[in-house]
């Protein structure tokens, strides 16, 4: 139960059943440890409160529950098929040229071969060409600052798709 002074979208997120809230959270990070940890300090008051509860569950990932993760996102430039919200925090390769989408396919390929998992970034909000310089530089980090800088970007990702789960005071509306 949540105070009146919850913004509803918490409230509703706040009330779901385990099972419910538990999937819903999954649809935010594909880590079972994070997704449980935010479970667990239920209710939360304000989205403040949430985005801090989910920064602190990132930054205690281990490297196995950020491999989990990662196995959550496809490849910038292949966004799930049937999956809004990867085609819509994709939306800066959508547009792009039929040679930025190949250059951008063959630096996924060359970052899953250096560092063993998915080129991970908070895509929303950057164009193709932006994307493709952040692979380009990132291929030059030592694996562990590459993790490092996977933690950040997920947690970037993760409130992002928070907010979108919280902060709407309505219903979702039916796909």
């Amino acid at each position: 139960m949540t105070s009146a002074s919850t913004p509803q979208g918490l409230a509703r997120f706040n009330d779901l059943e385990e099972s419910a809230a538990l999937a819903a959270l999954h649809e935010v990070c594909a880590s079972t440890a994070w997704a449980r940890r935010l479970l667990a300090g239920r209710p939360y008051t304000t989205a403040g409160d949430l985005y801090a509860a989910a920064d602190a569950a990132t930054s205690a990932l281990t490297a196995a529950d950020l491999d989990e993760a990662m196995a959550g996102h496809p490849p910038i430039g292949r966004p799930r098929p049937g999956d809004p919200a990867s085609t819509r925090e994709q939306s800066g390769m959508a547009s792009a040229s039929d040679r930025l989408k190949a250059e951008m396919a063959e630096l996924n390929l060359a970052h899953q071969e250096k560092f063993g998992h998915v080129f991970l970034i908070c895509a929303t909000g950057r164009t193709g060409e932006q994307m493709r310089d952040a692979a380009r530089q990132r291929l030059g980090n030592t694996p562990e600052r590459e993790r490092e800088t996977v933690r950040t970007e997920l947690g970037r990702i993760n409130r992002i798709r928070l907010a979108r789960l919280v902060e709407a005071d309505r219903q979702p509306r039916p796909l």
